[in-house]
């Protein structure tokens, strides 16, 4: 026997450090790269967020963004009654990444998640308000 046969691990012992390797890395979520992909597909637990951003233009003009809507739903619609009930223009824009997304003139992020949530569209704990 020589010196390097106490550091090598017999058979045994290298199936058990190999049989807990798995179970390690999945709990940090890197063994599956399709978790993801499969979370969604369960819908179990899956929250998708609307996002209400606000974005500063020039001087004291802002624009609120809204977006993560359910794309059942008729966002020209939705834009229709915002801009009616706030007095303020707006339009709907085609993302490429985020897809459909409600731009509308002024701050409004407080008054469109309480428009969002009494119109039953979205409830209020799936709302993100951004913005300082």
């Amino acid at each position: 026997m020589s010196e390097f046969d106490d550091q090598i691990p017999s058979a045994f012992a290298l199936d058990n450090i190999l049989s807990r390797i798995p179970l390690f890395v999945g709990l940090y979520g890197w063994a599956d790269p399709f978790a993801d992909a499969n979370a969604e597909d369960s819908g179990a637990g899956s929250k998708e967020y609307v996002h209400v951003r606000i974005q500063q233009r020039n001087g004291r003009k802002s624009l609120t963004t809204v977006q993560g809507l359910k794309k059942e739903f008729s966002y020209n619609k939705i834009l229709k009654d915002l801009k009616k009930e706030f007095c303020c223009n707006g339009t709907v824009v085609q993302d490429p990444e985020l897809g459909q997304v409600i731009q509308l003139q002024g701050d409004q992020r407080k008054n469109v998640s309480t428009f969002l949530v009494q119109a039953g569209i979205v409830k209020k704990e799936h709302i993100k308000i951004h913005g300082f």
